[in-house]
């Protein structure tokens, strides 16, 4: 990192290769540990890098990178939610819904009823 808080290229190509990572293997574990490790960092130093670089922590990283992709499942027609809640990495349809609202601003099944270009539009806007 540079003395004025920027992050060097070098830095930056290494979060964008974490995110990469991070979309290339949703249904693995994704802590902070394993990713710091793809990006060949300490733990402390991984959180500091990634927050700057993104604007946003490691974990709501990871979550909103899952809901998008449960998002473009119920928007090309996934018919049971609890599936598409399951394979995101929440237990429960309840703990899925809370989430995907609090993302989305929409219920999944309220998104679901979405015409095909008015849930890409939820999508872009995330």
């Amino acid at each position: 990192m540079k003395a004025n808080g920027r992050v060097s290229q070098h830095f930056s190509e290494r979060i964008r290769v974490v995110e990469r990572y991070v979309r290339d293997n949703m249904d693995q574990a994704l802590d902070r540990g394993a990713l710091a490790a793809v990006a060949g960092f300490s733990i402390p130093h991984f959180h500091r890098l990634f927050a700057t670089c993104t604007g946003q922590s490691v974990g709501g990283y990871v979550r909103r990178e899952r809901l998008l992709r449960a998002g473009r499942k119920l928007r090309i027609g996934a018919v049971d939610i609890t599936e598409v809640a399951l394979a995101a990495g929440y237990h429960s349809h309840a703990a899925f819904g809370k989430a995907f609202k609090q993302q989305f601003g929409i219920s999944p099944s309220a998104f679901r009823q979405l015409g095909c270009s008015a849930a890409t539009a939820i999508l872009r806007k995330a």
